[in-house]
């Protein structure tokens, strides 16, 4: 009965869904998509390395910061003349992002995930250090079969 109990549950594991590392969102091609994007997105921020962050913004990228003030929207253009000289202020940066739900409709894809930054920021009267963390919804649009942020970088 031992045996048979234990070729049972092998099988039912090898039949599960696999799920994306460190997730419980199962292991498609599109989520696996998503999920590789926004660790590029990571890793690039880690490296400070602003050209980097911008090739992962699709070319309709826009963010409105979830205000309605216009002051502080970007979009790709934007993103582009100001990450580099934003970056360039940031002594040490730490960033982790835990995905906790992908949805893909289509060509479109919406990441919930929890980050947790921590930094150094590089001021006139000296280096102040910050953390900030927060749950936040990553927005993806399929370009050319490669995913890509339209907001919330």
């Amino acid at each position: 009965m031992t045996k048979r109990l234990a070729l049972l549950l092998a099988l039912a594991t090898a039949c599960a869904a696999r799920q994306l590392p460190g997730t419980n969102i199962e292991d498609t091609r599109d989520n696996r998509g998503v999920f590789e994007a926004i660790q590029q997105y990571v890793q690039a921020m880690g490296r400070r390395d602003a050209a980097a962050v911008v090739a992962l913004a699709a070319p309709d990228y826009f963010d409105d910061a979830a205000t309605p003030a216009p002051e502080d929207d970007v979009d790709r253009a934007t993103l582009a003349r100001t990450l580099p000289e934003d970056l360039a202020k940031v002594d040490a940066l730490k960033l982790e992002i835990q995905v906790r739900k992908i949805e893909v409709q289509g060509d479109r894809a919406v990441a919930e995930v929890f980050y947790d930054g921590w930094y150094r920021v590089k001021t006139p009267t000296g280096v102040v250090p910050r953390r900030d963390s927060d749950v936040h919804r990553m927005h993806l649009r399929k370009v050319d079969g490669r995913w890509l942020f339209t907001a919330g970088m």
